[in-house]
């Protein structure tokens, strides 16, 4: 939902330019191609550092699992993944399933859809590196506490978000 992640910048006065991009082209954006859309410089400069951390959340859950494993404290890590869900979130897909059935998927089991690109957006950028050959759609393994299970696909946020919550 870009309009409301906007919006918790205060920056939602540019999400008409945003509506016009794919979950990829948001996500490359830089200060020279948001000056040239006339975004003010304090504006340019927020939207750059918001998209970099954007890049970050997988590291970021990496790093929540790892706490979260070693017994520390539940009360930042969801507090950090509660700021996360209201970020927007390609919806996962790899080659052996597509990006619609997927997206369908995913929001019946968050059963929380507006934290998610419409399948229609995110469908658009299936040619991206994140849907390189080869992966394979993960499962979860039971989430009793062990460390690791099989290695989430590099992208796939909605399942390691998933992951965590299941720590």
């Amino acid at each position: 939902d870009v309009p409301a992640w906007l919006k918790s910048l205060r920056l939602h006065k540019y999400a008409a330019l945003f509506s016009q991009m794919t979950y990829e082209e948001m996500m490359a954006l830089t200060e020279c191609q948001l000056e040239a859309q006339n975004v003010t410089k304090g504006a340019r400069h927020k939207i750059v550092i918001s998209i970099q951390k954007l890049k970050e959340r997988q590291n970021l859950l990496k790093s929540l699992e790892g706490d979260i494993l070693e017994g520390g404290n539940l009360r930042v890590p969801l507090q950090e993944l509660h700021q996360m869900i209201l970020t927007p979130i390609k919806a996962y897909s790899s080659q052996s399933s597509s990006t619609e059935e997927h997206s369908r998927e995913v929001d019946s089991h968050h059963g929380h859809p507006s934290s998610l690109l419409g399948s229609d957006r995110a469908s658009q950028g299936s040619d991206c590196k994140d849907s390189a050959a080869g992966m394979q759609q993960h499962h979860l393994p039971g989430c009793e506490g062990e460390s690791g299970g099989a290695p989430l696909p590099e992208g796939d946020l909605p399942g390691q978000f998933t992951r965590v919550m299941g720590k």
